[in-house]
């Protein structure tokens, strides 16, 4: 198994983010919130998506109200928040439980890559997937998306 056999709704519905479309690519996968101390992450995570999509990056944001109940709106709410607050256009999927038993099947297959205490641990836990459907990288929270921790291993995977 790896990330490619996992997909996602899209956050408008329209379609799905079938992360096999993303072989040969770079992907960081982030839960994210709207009423976190770490929402303006946002920022980061659009500006390394505007940074290094050319190159092959696909940043995806995977809101869930696992945490705290920092995402209780629909997804037209959240659309529409991250749209207007950070100019968010990288992909988002619809809401999604990212912890336990219920965890959409790619947390489940992170966790059993790596081992439970790999699950995210709050919002905007970030998982970088290579090129080849492995995970490359886990980054907790706190990890700020234009970091140098995170950054380095992107470019390495580019």
């Amino acid at each position: 198994m790896s990330a490619h056999d996992y997909s996602f709704d899209t956050i408008d519905g329209g379609q799905q983010i079938d992360l096999k479309d993303f072989a040969g690519k770079t992907v960081l996968v982030t839960n994210t919130a709207s009423a976190c101390g770490y929402t303006p992450q946002y920022e980061g995570l659009q500006e390394l998506w505007q940074r290094y999509r050319a190159r092959g990056l696909v940043v995806i944001g995977v809101p869930s109200n696992d945490f705290g109940a920092q995402e209780p709106g629909t997804e037209t709410e959240i659309q529409e928040f991250c749209a207007t607050r950070f100019h968010v256009d990288f992909p988002m999927t619809t809401k999604q439980v990212v912890i336990g038993g219920a965890a959409h099947p790619f947390y489940k297959w992170v966790a059993s890559t790596v081992g439970e205490d790999a699950a995210p641990k709050w919002n905007f836990h970030k998982y970088l997937i290579g090129p080849d459907g492995a995970l490359a990288g886990t980054f907790p929270s706190k990890v700020d998306p234009l970091g140098a921790e995170l950054t380095a291993q992107i470019e390495a995977l580019l």
